[in-house]
């Protein structure tokens, strides 16, 4: 005889519940939606060492007891870059006292950064009398490792100091000292003992030890070995991080995937990236790069498209702070990487805070505040047709 089995009632609903609930859960954002999550192809290991960068990263909060202060920006890293994005003018850091290439004149003051909070107990910095100064919006994290992979030579073949070939267009690296604790890219081309520095508003940063280490120490006032001066005391002092947090963070920002396009067999997109082209945009905003030989093999000699040469380019009186960082000049600034741009709203509370101030608050605006070498691209920009400046427009929003 074929037995009959009876599946309890309360079994039954309990499925019934947890069906419906599936049902109901939002469907996850697409890859293409968001900015965070490692680059494909990790190790086991690899992707161990990223979860841990992205522990560190977006989920400690430091409190006095851990190190704070005394005087700071910010209580983690992940509170200067949501989801791995740009910052809000709420974040905005402020930095001061250098107005040339001989250096900063301030740092006995307190330079270069401003730590504009402070502990119970503690007065917050104030710009020093006669200090030059600008705000710097935090970037976002995401490819930073293909950037970092970009060799020298490749970097030095897009410049052209002297305009050679008379386009207007006169890009060059920001050459700076090595810091004590980096150890130089094997490809590095310096120049009078000085190397090309990458990241940050002025390509300030060698590489992202480098800008992992100041972090840190100026936004955070967390000491390492990598840097032990305490910013509130002046003193050095035991390192309120391990040299292993330091490096999973800097593998995790190393990791980040790189953004991807939406959008990109749409119509107007493909016109709006023509006429991206045709306006001159890509001579400092250039669309393909490709890294060097990595040990992390996704990394690894690969083509990407971040829409920036890492030079420093004149942008004009009009974005001209006063303030300056290596050999780079108060009107210069690198060229943003434009990819992600159009997820920027998500992490800045829904609307744009463009240029390296925030004070641009849409993508148009920020083209008609460009300047200097920038300035024959917008003249262009402005004697494009409504609906070709909306194809430009539509085309920047899909990166």
């Amino acid at each position: 005889m074929k037995k009959i089995y009876l599946i309890p009632a309360a079994l039954v609903i309990c499925i019934a519940i947890i069906q419906a609930c599936t049902k109901l859960q939002p469907a996850a954002p697409a890859d293409d939606e968001i900015l965070d999550g490692p680059v494909a192809g990790l190790s086991y290991d690899q992707n161990r060492q990223f979860l841990a960068g992205d522990i560190a990263f977006n989920d400690e909060i430091f409190t006095s007891q851990t190190g704070l202060g005394s005087i700071f920006v910010a209580t983690s890293c992940g509170s200067c870059h949501a989801g791995d994005g740009k910052g809000h003018p709420f974040t905005t850091l402020t930095r001061f006292g250098q107005t040339d290439s001989t250096g900063n004149q301030f740092l006995h003051m307190g330079g270069p950064q401003l730590q504009n909070r402070a502990l119970p107990g503690f007065s917050p910095e104030q710009i020093p009398a006669g200090a030059t100064f600008s705000k710097f919006t935090p970037p976002a994290n995401t490819g930073l490792g293909f950037l970092e992979l970009v060799s020298d030579a490749d970097i030095l073949a897009m410049a052209d100091p002297n305009d050679a070939n008379g386009d207007g267009i006169s890009g060059m690296p920001n050459y700076a000292v090595l810091p004590s604790f980096a150890t130089a890219f094997s490809n590095a081309i310096p120049r009078n003992g000085k190397y090309i520095h990458r990241f940050g508003k002025k390509a300030a940063a060698y590489n992202l030890l480098h800008q992992t280490v100041n972090a840190y120490n100026q936004d955070i006032g967390i000491t390492s070995t990598f840097s032990p001066q305490d910013v509130y005391s002046g003193l050095n002092i035991d390192p309120e991080v391990t040299d292993n947090t330091v490096r999973n963070v800097v593998f995790y920002l190393q990791t980040l995937k790189a953004p991807i396009q939406r959008n990109q067999i749409d119509a107007t997109v493909i016109a709006g990236k023509n006429i991206f082209m045709q306006t001159g945009c890509e001579s400092c905003h250039k669309q393909t790069l490709k890294t060097g030989f990595s040990n992390v093999a996704p990394l690894s000699n690969k083509t990407f498209h971040p829409y920036t040469d890492l030079l420093l380019h004149d942008m004009g009186p009009g974005l001209d702070d006063g303030y300056t960082e290596g050999t780079a000049k108060t009107n210069e600034w690198r060229t943003p990487p434009l990819w992600g741009l159009g997820l920027s709203p998500n992490s800045q509370g829904g609307q744009y805070f463009l240029l390296h101030d925030g004070r641009a608050k849409n993508i148009e605006e920020a083209i008609q505040m460009h300047g200097g070498e920038a300035a024959q691209s917008k003249t262009k920009f402005n004697q494009l047709t409504a609906a070709d400046k909306n194809a430009l427009l539509k085309f920047l929003e899909s990166l």
